[in-house]
């Protein structure tokens, strides 16, 4: 895999509007913790913080950040997104060390079609969609997979079952579920209701007429009554 350099500008000041200025320029303010360093503000380019993440490791890329002429290897911890644009407005690197295991939380994948689920009118619910793994930084898996094409009705899928890489230990609860079968619920439309036609009722359950309808009633009561051959 090909080293993601990241470049850093330590140079930046601090505070909501300077953080906006850079925004605007098209950077992204920042810190660096972590190792027993210093903690550093710092200011990265948005669309190389972009590509950096753009990879199949997504948040899981392993970077090289450049802070002040010295290349220290890093993870992103944390990004912040702006509620309406979605774009990225801060960002916490952490520096790690390449023999020195990191927890992270890596996503889940669901492989394969459970026949037998779906014959019995059921599905496979994915409940957790990440887990948290330990590894060293180079070991660190892209994804994890499931198969569900051997499921039955009644199977579940927790952590401790997932089949982790050499080098990767699960850092949560092995018991806590991935995923589950349950049966297909099957939405019934409800039929329409012609409101004109609705009949409105007494306390008897008798029709209610109205006098309109009473005296078009009469009316045909009386035609009906007369004589043709008059």
């Amino acid at each position: 895999m090909a080293e993601l350099i990241l470049k850093t500008d330590t140079h930046r000041e601090l505070g909501t509007r300077p953080s906006r200025r850079l925004r605007h320029e098209g950077r992204v303010p920042g810190v660096v913790y972590g190792l027993g360093g210093e903690t550093v503000s710092v200011a990265v380019d948005a669309r190389e913080l972009r590509s950096a993440l753009n990879t199949e490791a997504g948040l899981n890329a392993l970077l090289t950040l450049e802070v002040d002429g010295d290349r220290q290897l890093s993870l992103v911890k944390d990004l912040q997104h702006h509620p309406v644009r979605n774009e990225v407005i801060h960002v916490d690197f952490i520096r790690v060390d390449a023999d020195v295991a990191v927890e992270v939380e890596v996503r889940v994948v669901l492989e394969g079609d459970a026949t037998a689920v779906t014959n019995e009118d059921g599905v496979v619910d994915q409940v957790a969609f990440t887990v948290a793994v330990l590894a060293k930084p180079e070991a660190i898996p892209n994804e994890l997979t499931i198969d569900i094409s051997e499921m039955v009705m009644g199977d579940t899928v927790r952590t401790g079952d997932l089949e982790l890489p050499e080098g990767v230990e699960l850092a949560g609860d092995p018991e806590e579920l991935v995923a589950s079968t349950s049966i297909r619920v099957m939405e019934i439309e409800e039929p329409e209701v012609d409101e004109e036609a609705e009949v409105e009722l007494d306390e008897d359950g008798q029709p209610i007429v109205s006098e309109e309808d009473d005296e078009a009633d009469d009316q045909g009561d009386d035609a009906a009554s007369e004589d043709p051959a008059e």
